[in-house]
């Protein structure tokens, strides 16, 4: 028996605290009736359904995927560019946490659990995003410590991050800086560089908190192993903590 509102999270429908209000609002059915009341357990056996769509239950599925280039982090297009589940062949429904743009590559998270997606995308929890861009530029030391303080963005300051220029070619006026955030605005990281004059022209993530792409190739995945699960969770939940110290 589990909670509904953890069964609607784990469907993919929604985080656990929309799930719970959309059982508050009624708009949640248990054989047919409607649970207002949360704290509501549920068995396998039950049917679930969310404004009249059955839920389906799976289980809880975790993958590490290297995206490639020109690839949606999305399910489908309209369009027929190609989209990440395109490179999967697993039975689970899964989706990306977050996203990554379409010519942006690397470290991409898939799963159908709503509640662990909303722990990694969440701003609150903090879990740290590193990138290495190669930028049409060779940015300053006072260049790149405007990055670590933060740039503002429509009218937002984004918070603290860290950063390293691994290398310059002053002949190509380019250079390869990595950057540590734990946001994920849109378009965020290309964003922050043309704040500083530096355009980008290549960007890979390449660490999710502390996963790493490890051997995989683009187009690759692996699925996540429990331990690893746990502790991505743990590491959002000791964020949020802080946090509120």
């Amino acid at each position: 028996m589990e909670r509904l509102q953890k069964v609607i999270a784990h469907a993919g429908i929604a985080s656990r605290r929309k799930a719970e209000e959309m059982i508050t609002e009624g708009l949640v059915t248990v054989n047919g009736e409607v649970v207002k009341e949360l704290g509501v357990k549920v068995s396998k056996s039950d049917r679930v359904e969310v404004k009249g769509m059955p839920i389906y239950r799976e289980q809880p599925a975790y993958y590490l995927f290297y995206k490639p280039k020109n690839t949606l982090s999305s399910v489908k297009d309209d369009k027929d560019r190609t989209v990440v589940t395109d490179f999967f062949n697993v039975k689970e429904r899964i989706y990306p946490i977050g996203r990554l743009d379409f010519d942006t590559t690397g470290l991409l998270l898939m799963t159908n659990d709503g509640e662990f997606a909303n722990l990694l995308t969440h701003p609150k929890y903090h879990i740290e995003k590193t990138y290495v861009a190669k930028v049409s530029a060779i940015p300053t030391r006072a260049q790149l410590n405007k990055l670590e303080n933060g740039v503002i963005l429509d009218g937002k300051k984004t918070s603290k991050a860290r950063t390293k220029l691994i290398s310059a070619n002053s002949q190509k006026n380019t250079a390869i800086v990595e950057i540590t955030i734990h946001e994920g605005w849109n378009h965020q990281v290309k964003r922050m560089f043309e704040q500083i004059g530096c355009p980008v022209e290549k960007l890979k993530r390449e660490a999710f908190g502390f996963l790493t792409l490890g051997d995989l190739k683009p187009g690759e995945y692996r699925e996540l192993n429990a331990f690893e699960v746990e502790k991505l969770k743990k590491i959002a939940l000791s964020n949020e903590a802080d946090a509120k110290r």
